[in-house]
């Protein structure tokens, strides 16, 4: 059997590096990744963490590309790829615009898809925005669902997808997340690629630190607006704490959140870091503001309490165990949600309680075995 595993984003990566090292010990099994590379950089900084060479990559990357190009350009290539290549399986993850563009390519193609983190939904099409159309128009074309929860499952089958194309399996994010945080708690801070800046705030254990994440595109203009802020009053009433931002390299980011932070000197504009540097300040951090899927994920395994900075979350398991609260991107809202964490050790412990509604870090086993068992069906009727 031929997998083809179709990415071009950090999350992606993060979540499908775990998934290429577990098939390539399969026997009988050919793994070939292509990447996109619609986020070049972050993306590369994730493969090289994982030790993974892309066997095709598509350098499709482009400075403020718009979605309507971005689009048409990735389904174009992909296009192309497959019908060279030829896989018997394309597996895609999540809700990118490459996803979506190679589940559609693989669609005309012929070629079964199989959908990792599938079923998620806010059933607003327009938050996350191009995310929930992507997720769902991509469910559309999908042969195998690997739903990372019981709720995303009951999402698929609400919508009237067949009970045998579903298949539990967890979230390999928390897979990624197990192979990597051992080896990350033994590494030095250079190694991690942290900053001076960011290194001199670890090595003073009496600062606590809030970790920030921002990138959304519906957020863009007024909702960054009012992250920064949200940031900036908390910044100015907290002068003890430390407010570390990796900041995403899209314009719209980028320069709106230098323009209004730059000048408090308790927060720490970075650039993005390393996947295991990342995982070392969630690690070290006392809470994380966030916009961010896969940090909803990912921090609960760790005991942190998550204040999302959106008004609807496609993740509602980690709401469920209290470890997640969204607070949207009022400025009010936000400085008023991270203060109660800040002042109150009651409010902060409810949200600490270690919790792992996405898995147990063996969704890529149960993701094999799903395809394994396709594969063994096929042959079966075959005959």
């Amino acid at each position: 059997m031929k997998i083809s595993l179709i990415f071009g984003t950090r999350p992606e990566a993060i979540k499908l590096c775990p998934l290429v090292l577990k098939l390539r010990e399969q026997p009988g099994v050919t793994t070939h990744v292509c990447v996109t590379a619609q986020h070049r950089e972050m993306l590369d900084q994730v493969l090289d963490s994982f030790g993974v060479k892309p066997d095709v990559d598509l350098d499709l990357m482009s400075p403020n590309q718009n979605l309507s190009g971005l689009t048409a350009q990735t389904l174009t290539a992909l296009g192309e790829y497959l019908r060279e290549h030829r896989p018997d399986v394309v597996i895609v993850q999540s809700d990118t615009t490459t996803a979506f563009c190679a589940a559609l390519a693989a669609f005309y193609e012929g070629i079964p898809v199989g959908h990792v983190e599938a079923g998620l939904r806010t059933c607003d099409k327009r938050s996350p925005f191009p995310e929930e159309a992507n997720r769902v128009l991509t469910s559309y074309l999908t042969a195998y669902h690997f739903a990372p929860t019981e709720t995303s499952r009951g999402n698929l089958l609400a919508e009237g997808i067949p009970d045998r194309d579903v298949f539990v399996t967890g979230n390999t994010v928390v897979d990624a997340l197990f192979l990597s945080m051992e080896k990350v708690r033994r590494m030095s801070m250079d190694e991690l690629g942290l900053p001076e800046a960011v290194q001199t705030v670890l090595r003073d254990p009496t600062r606590r630190l809030v970790l920030i994440t921002g990138h959304r595109r519906e957020s863009f203009g007024a909702g960054f607006q009012g992250i920064c802020r949200g940031v900036d009053l908390l910044a100015r009433a907290f002068p003890d704490v430390d407010f570390v931002y990796p900041v995403h390299p899209n314009p719209n980011v980028r320069e709106l959140v230098h323009e209004l932070l730059s000048e408090r000197r308790n927060v720490h504009l970075i650039a993005p870091l390393p996947y295991r540097g990342f995982l070392a300040l969630m690690d070290r951090c006392t809470l994380v503001l966030s916009d961010s899927g896969g940090v909803q994920e990912e921090v609960p395994c760790l005991g942190k309490p998550v204040l999302v900075m959106r008004d609807t979350t496609e993740r509602p398991e980690a709401v469920e165990t209290g470890n997640v609260r969204l607070v949207g991107t009022d400025a009010e809202h936000i400085r008023r949600a991270v203060a109660e964490l800040l002042n109150d050790p009651k409010a902060y412990n409810r949200m600490t309680k270690a919790a792992n509604p996405y898995g147990d870090g063996r969704a890529c086993e149960r993701i094999i075995e799903a395809l394994q068992s396709a594969e063994r069906g096929q042959r079966s009727s075959a005959v």
